[in-house]
């Protein structure tokens, strides 16, 4: 019965946060973002078919992998966007999915420095994903 209750008590959350995002993705609100994203990627040498993987996997895994099978349909798993891809799915985390599941589980309002260490991580595992992708 608990694990009833907790499906009761995150699936309103899980419903906005899927809708949210076929919402953003539908709305073109996705593309600005890449195209005010792309002058930093390509600094970054980061493919500009990347940029969705990497905002998307941020609040959902599944949008996240949505992209990355569209990458392999377009430029193929085994091309540099779908290896990069590849490797920054397997070595980052859904940050606001996380926070906002399991907090809103357990009842705490003020995320403090979570989310901030949550970015961090994320972040620094995109770049280093990239770096292992170019060797």
């Amino acid at each position: 019965m608990d694990g009833f209750k907790i499906v009761l008590e995150i699936a309103p959350t899980l419903i906005a946060l899927f809708f949210a995002i076929q919402i953003f993705r539908s709305s073109g609100a996705l593309d600005l973002i890449v195209r005010f994203l792309t002058p930093m990627g390509k600094l970054l040498k980061i493919p500009k078919e990347v940029l969705p993987v990497i905002f998307a996997k941020l609040f959902s895994s599944s949008a996240a992998t949505g992209f990355l099978l569209d990458i392999y349909k377009t430029s193929g798993p085994d091309s540099l966007a779908g290896f990069m891809s590849s490797v920054i799915l397997s070595s980052t985390e859904t940050c606001f999915y996380t926070l906002s599941v399991y907090y809103s589980v357990v009842g705490i309002k003020k995320i403090r420095y979570t989310l901030t260490g949550a970015l961090l991580a994320v972040f620094v595992g995109t770049f280093i994903s990239v770096f292992i992708s170019y060797l």
